[in-house]
């Protein structure tokens, strides 16, 4: 990778920092036009990655959920560009359970190559080359390596799922997926968190049959795919980015270990 990470791992310390000072006050959360929830912690987070961005690579553009994104007829031209979200699982946020995240990606010809992902309230930032295939976490100054689990067919499967956005369609395909499997454990979690606990092993699948955005997925995607993952739709495609008409991602899968014949055991979504 031809940018330096250190200067990264410290916009995303200094990001981590801005949500925390926000965090401890009691704050006022807004609405915004597409309904989601907005605090100074994002806009905070926003204004220190978007300069610490910029002064470190003024040549590529940055894409931020706290921006406003330019016309697809000037984002068709980027084959680099940063993709983040200042602060991920804002109601996660609201609701002071401390699992909550700082999202920023390169993207390179529509692919996210360079994740990071920091957790202000745990101070551990998550980085993922894809190019170099090297993923780690830091933590107090110490850094250490990560990968997935390896996946066997042979025993129950652990599956990560959102703390905050459960549907029956998600009950009915993990209850699929614990018969498939002979059991299944399930660990909920907030945030891009979900995909970080693939990327360090301690999970198996985390099946999204709901909503989220480019900017939620685009970091913690480079992070599980350097640390031997995967995530694609639902419907077996890849997952695509920088779209001419939406942001919106299509319901997905993530897993652990992409050398696993996933494809070939697990429950049919659209069957749901």
């Amino acid at each position: 990778m031809d940018i330096a990470l250190e200067p990264l791992i410290e916009i995303t310390q200094q990001a981590g920092d801005a949500i925390l000072e926000v965090y401890k006050t009691d704050f006022d959360v807004e609405i915004k036009g597409d309904d989601s929830p907005v605090t100074k912690a994002d806009l905070a987070a926003h204004a220190v990655i978007e300069r610490g961005l910029k002064a470190l690579t003024p040549d590529i553009p940055v894409l931020s959920e706290e921006s406003v994104p330019p016309e697809f007829s000037v984002r068709q031209h980027w084959n680099r560009y940063w993709l983040v979200d200042p602060l991920d699982g804002t109601k996660e946020f609201i609701n002071k359970n401390d699992e909550f995240t700082v999202n920023i990606a390169l993207m390179q010809d529509g692919e996210p190559v360079l994740g990071l992902v920091g957790v202000p309230a745990q101070q551990r930032i998550y980085v993922g080359d894809v190019i170099e295939g090297k993923a780690f976490c830091e933590e107090g100054g110490t850094r250490t390596d990560m990968t997935g689990r390896a996946m066997q067919r042979d025993r129950g499967v652990t599956a990560v799922a959102s703390r905050s956005h459960g549907s029956d369609r998600l009950e009915a395909y993990l209850a699929a997926l614990g018969e498939q499997f002979g059991g299944l454990e399930r660990t909920p979690v907030g945030s891009s968190l979900k995909l970080c606990i693939l990327a360090r092993g301690d999970a198996d699948i985390y099946p999204r049959l709901g909503l989220t955005s480019e900017w939620d997925i685009a970091a913690a995607h480079a992070l599980l795919k350097a640390a031997g993952g995967d995530v694609w739709a639902a419907d077996g495609s890849p997952i695509a980015y920088n779209k001419p008409d939406t942001f919106l991602n299509p319901e997905f899968i993530a897993v652990s270990d992409r050398g696993f014949d996933w494809r070939g055991c697990l429950p049919d979504v659209s069957a749901l």
